[in-house]
């Protein structure tokens, strides 16, 4: 029995780490996409800008506390249209592996006709 166990035990917490992690990967790729999407709607609005943008996602990126770490975020606004990039590191349960997520959001620019 107890030989059974010293095989089987290993497998069992790496079967659990392991789904952790993808669960919490896949939590903070939610985060930074919502990040992203924020950003975007907040520098779409007729008179938005760039700094709109980086303050909404960081914001909306702080508010969740600690997710993401190292939260990058670049706004492009042009003309027509506003890109924002989200990026940043997910909380990890296993020691020295660092993943990152990386989210894009694209919304048109609000024009008054």
């Amino acid at each position: 029995m107890s030989i059974q166990m010293v095989v089987l035990m290993p497998m069992l917490f790496v079967i659990a780490f392991t789904g952790l992690q993808a669960g919490l990967y896949f939590y903070g790729r939610s985060a930074a996409l919502s990040a992203a999407t924020t950003g975007a709607r907040a520098a779409a609005v007729e008179h938005g800008t760039a700094a709109d943008c980086q303050e909404a996602a960081i914001g909306f990126v702080n508010h969740l506390g600690d997710v993401l770490s190292q939260p990058q975020v670049a706004c492009v606004r042009t003309a027509t249209t506003v890109t924002v990039r989200v990026a940043g590191t997910t909380l990890s349960v296993i020691p020295g592996w660092q993943l990152t997520v990386e989210q894009v959001a694209t919304q048109q620019v609000e024009k008054v006709t």
